[in-house]
């Protein structure tokens, strides 16, 4: 064993389990779906005030259609994901707040300051990645088309929408998903097993947890997976999570670039 998995396995007080981690990531995703549900509500509200005489059924499938509109679930990313963000980002703080500063594992490397080649190195991940992934992806599909929610709702969202999608997808998004995955469940995972397994297991929850948002094409699993090992990568050898959440930023601009790219075309 290295000294730097030993270090990895050292006792800290307050430390996050596995399960514990596995129940932020849930508790991520529930919560959109939660935000999800109260914006049903309130639209089935605002069609009653604005239409009494109608019954309930019809009200629910005008609040359906709404719901169903691009522009509605843009909007729902845009307001939604950056207060969960915010609600989580206090959760592991207030939970965990020795591990907030730690650089290496078991710490979650929030408050690491990695050297400028780090940084330089994010910037190649991040920029590579898309072009590498995309036939990995394709050679896998033959020939199928791939697409993410994101990228549907970017096409189809109207034109004042796509600034702030865009913005919450290139920051927001990142910053959670790099807390989430290679800071808490990352560092639990790394006081349980080698890191290598750690790596492999973080990265085939990442991949999983998006393939709803694929619809299920599991052909864009190995492209996920391969991601978030270069992020993992960044991670422990810049002692910082900051590389890592500029890398996975840098990769959602450049597909959100391309996609924006084409539908202006």
């Amino acid at each position: 064993m290295s000294a730097t998995d030993a270090s990895t396995r050292s006792p800290l007080p307050n430390a996050p389990g596995v399960l514990q981690a596995f129940g932020l990531i849930l508790l991520y995703f529930l919560l959109q779906v939660v935000a999800g549900t109260l914006m049903g509500v309130m639209a089935g509200a605002i069609e009653k005030i604005r239409h009494p005489q109608l019954p309930l059924a019809e009200v629910r499938k005008h609040a359906t259609d709404v719901l169903q509109q691009p522009d509605s679930n843009a909007m729902l990313v845009v307001v939604a994901v950056p207060l969960i963000a915010m609600l989580l980002f206090w959760l592991v703080h207030r939970t965990w707040p020795l591990l907030w500063i730690r650089a290496m594992p078991p710490g979650f490397g929030v408050h690491g300051h990695a050297a400028p080649r780090w940084y330089a190195a994010a910037l190649l991940v991040g920029l590579a990645m898309p072009p590498l992934g995309a036939l990995i992806t394709q050679w896998l599909a033959h020939g199928h088309e791939v697409t993410q929610n994101v990228e549907e709702l970017g096409r189809h969202a109207s034109a004042p929408l796509r600034l702030p999608l865009g913005i919450v997808a290139v920051t927001v998004g990142p910053m959670i998903e790099e807390l989430m995955f290679r800071g808490v469940l990352l560092s639990a995972l790394l006081r349980r097993m080698s890191t290598a397994m750690s790596i492999v297991m973080s990265s085939l929850l990442f991949g999983a947890v998006h393939l709803a948002g694929l619809n299920f094409q599991w052909y864009a699993l190995p492209n996920l997976m391969l991601l978030a090992a270069a992020l993992c990568w960044l991670r422990l050898k810049s002692a910082s999570l900051w590389p890592a959440m500029l890398a996975h930023g840098v990769f959602n601009l450049f597909a959100l670039v391309a996609l924006f790219s084409v539908g202006n075309g």
